[in-house]
């Protein structure tokens, strides 16, 4: 799941309205919530929107203890054109940040979404936040805003007493036979090692309809680079929560997510060794498996440890098919689409890509950012290799309680 317009955004209509101190009022009480006093908490707060539709503003000067936010709105199938910026209130300082933006073109993933909305940012334990929107210029005309904004604040809660590190499924060696089908099992955080509140996402999981995983699609996450390794379990649950709490989705999106030390963490469930059904390319998602690196990577360049841990996943999940990391395969298109090369297709038609791809591929969006795309290349050699070359790393580099501040 993460993800920035292509979108002329750069020629916003309106100014934003001078902010008020404003706290609206909780908004979503008709939604279900599971009470959970160690998992993920979160609070609404409605945003307050011109009368013409195409400026919104919010300033909620008190609120309880969040670490992530997003901005969602009523409809999951409307896309929201424009700037979404928001700041946020340190708790333990009281020092606000400075403006950050927020991805806002990921469209709808998954057919349960109750509400479309933003990436999710990583801020940090906060205790107060400001939002400005603004509609882009449109070429028939000023766009307007969905309906509905809505600013979600996810406290992701307590993860799990013992260690990640300690809860690794433990690597496998290869099985023979060519380089790409003997790709070992790299080591991988389960659900239980990040600390997945379960009892939010009780649908089963679902499996890719042909049982068969075409490609590997890489993203990021699209929010904060401001976090430490020792802090990505947090993070991890933080993007779960939004995606099921705040945007009804079944499960998290992404099949698999990877932090700038190289740890790998199990995303949605339905077991690592299986083609599990994601939520994170549309019109693609029934023919491929989802790895995200958290963190975005826009201006920022990802990280050896990072690469290589995307790499070994990747050798590892397309050689369980006999796909060749390094290789192009065809997939047939689930829905009509753009790329963000302007390329576009219709439902059924089938597309040509890399077997190791990135979503700006397969959907108009910048994911996963101009310098971790730029090493697309990198991964798919690294994931080609002799298995023993990309193997022999597989438990090596910094551990989450040991690593230090991510990289820029």
């Amino acid at each position: 799941m993460g993800i920035k317009a292509v979108s002329a955004v750069a020629a916003v209509a309106v100014a934003v309205v001078s902010f008020q101190a404003v706290l609206a009022p909780a908004r979503g009480q008709g939604r279900s919530r599971v009470p959970v006093p160690a998992g993920p908490r979160s609070q609404e707060r409605d945003v307050w929107v011109t009368p013409d539709r195409r400026g919104a503003v919010l300033r909620a000067a008190s609120t309880g203890p969040f670490s992530m936010l997003g901005v969602t709105w009523d409809d999951p199938d409307a896309v929201l054109t424009g700037t979404v910026e928001v700041r946020t209130r340190d708790t333990e300082t009281g020092v606000w940040s400075d403006w950050q933006r927020l991805d806002s073109e990921d469209g709808r993933g998954e057919e349960t979404a109750r509400r479309g909305g933003t990436d999710p940012l990583w801020v940090g334990p906060s205790n107060g936040a400001e939002v400005r929107v603004a509609a882009a210029a449109a070429e028939n005309g000023a766009s307007v805003l969905p309906t509905g904004l809505q600013l979600d604040l996810v406290d992701p809660g307590h993860g799990p007493l013992t260690a990640p590190q300690a809860e690794r499924l433990p690597g496998s060696a290869g099985h023979g036979g060519t380089a790409t089908a003997s790709a070992p099992r790299p080591a991988i955080v389960p659900r239980t090692g990040w600390g997945a509140d379960e009892s939010i996402s009780p649908a089963a999981p679902a499996y890719l309809p042909g049982g068969k995983i075409k490609a590997v699609v890489v993203h990021h996450t699209a929010d904060s680079n401001g976090f430490t390794c020792a802090e990505a379990p947090a993070v991890v649950r933080g993007i779960y929560a939004y995606h099921v709490r705040q945007l009804g989705w079944k499960d998290i999106g992404y099949n698999f997510l990877v932090d700038p030390c190289g740890t790998i963490y199990e995303g949605r469930k339905g077991g690592v060794d299986r083609p599990v059904l994601g939520a994170h390319a549309y019109g693609f998602n029934s023919q491929t498996a989802g790895v995200a690196v958290l963190g975005t990577y826009t201006d920022a360049a990802p990280g050896g440890a990072a690469l290589g841990a995307v790499a070994r996943l990747a050798a590892w999940k397309l050689g369980q098919y006999g796909v060749d990391p390094a290789g192009t395969i065809t997939l047939t298109a689930g829905a009509d689409g753009t790329n963000y090369f302007r390329k576009s297709w219709k439902m059924g038609d089938r597309l040509s890509l890399p077997a190791v791809h990135g979503h700006r591929d397969g959907y108009n969006t910048m994911c996963p950012g101009d310098l971790l795309y730029a090493e697309l290349p990198t991964i798919r050699a690294l994931a080609s290799a002799v298995p023993a070359d990309i193997a022999k790393t597989t438990d090596d580099g910094p551990t989450p309680e040991t690593a230090g501040k991510a990289r820029d």
